[in-house]
């Protein structure tokens, strides 16, 4: 090969890389990511108090070196019980990274060590009453969690129940094919996540979170929802009634807290 062609072809082989990249990128980007929502509750606020201090110190610095970033902690804003709950949301890449967690986290030496108080909390002290934990896989319309701006604000989690699982099908096809999705977003609810839960409690349901400045832009989106022209012509459609598709409706108010990636 004459030093002309040899030129012409290395530079050829160099633009062709960032459209492999940039392949590459948008391939990982429209992949959808699974989610991990844990909750822990705590009958004393010393209970409370050590699991903070094991997820600030221990779990979230060990989930992001086992690849897991933008891990979100929240702590309940309207508490049922006396001592508000955490709760956790983890994402990964796929489901062999969720199946993987445990084992990374056993191997990973400066989790053991740091987590040691947490992890060995003698059953007559435990760190926390009860994990409750649920597997969710994300919406194709919204495959990747999309983290708000660290600034102060509230966080809504909203779990809707389905009578069936058709039902529960539906209703995430409203989401994803009908437009409702894109109408949170016009409106000026800024959606964090949206999943299906394939492992957990109450099922057929699906999850999503919300954020918001604070309470009164919160009423503000969704007063906005509910009237705009969009949202009304989708939920007239008999197919995607509230009546046939949801049984129960539970939504939770959250705050950050202060190490929370989200």
């Amino acid at each position: 090969m004459n030093r002309r062609n040899f030129v012409r072809n290395a530079a050829l082989a160099g633009a062709a890389l960032p459209l492999k990249d940039s392949l590459m990128d948008n391939a990982a980007a429209s992949r959808q990511q699974w989610y991990e929502l844990r909750t822990y509750a705590f009958a004393t606020d010393a209970q409370r108090g050590l699991t903070s201090a094991y997820l600030e110190k221990s779990l979230v610095p060990a989930l992001n070196r086992a690849g897991s970033r933008q891990v979100g902690v929240f702590t309940e804003l309207q508490p049922e019980g006396a001592v508000a709950r955490s709760y956790v949301l983890i994402p990964f890449g796929s489901v062999e990274a969720f199946t993987a967690l445990n084992e990374k986290l056993a191997n990973d030496s400066g989790y053991v060590q740091s987590a040691a108080a947490y992890l060995d909390a003698p059953a007559t002290a435990p760190a926390y009453q009860r994990i409750e934990s649920s597997l969710l896989k994300a919406f194709a319309h919204m495959p990747q969690l999309e983290a708000p701006a660290q600034k102060p604000r509230i966080f809504e989690l909203r779990r809707y129940e389905s009578p069936t699982e058709a039902a529960g099908q539906k209703k995430i096809e409203m989401f994803n094919d009908a437009g409702e999705i894109d109408i949170f977003k016009k409106v000026g609810a800024r959606p964090v996540f949206f999943g299906e839960t394939i492992i957990g409690q109450y099922r057929p349901n699906l999850t999503y979170m919300l954020t918001f400045d604070d309470m009164a832009a919160h009423d503000a989106v969704w007063k906005a929802f509910g009237s705009d022209p969009d949202w009304k012509a989708v939920s007239k459609k008999p197919e995607y009634s509230d009546a046939r598709l949801i049984s129960k409706i539970t939504r939770t108010f959250l705050a950050p807290a202060p190490f929370s990636q989200i």
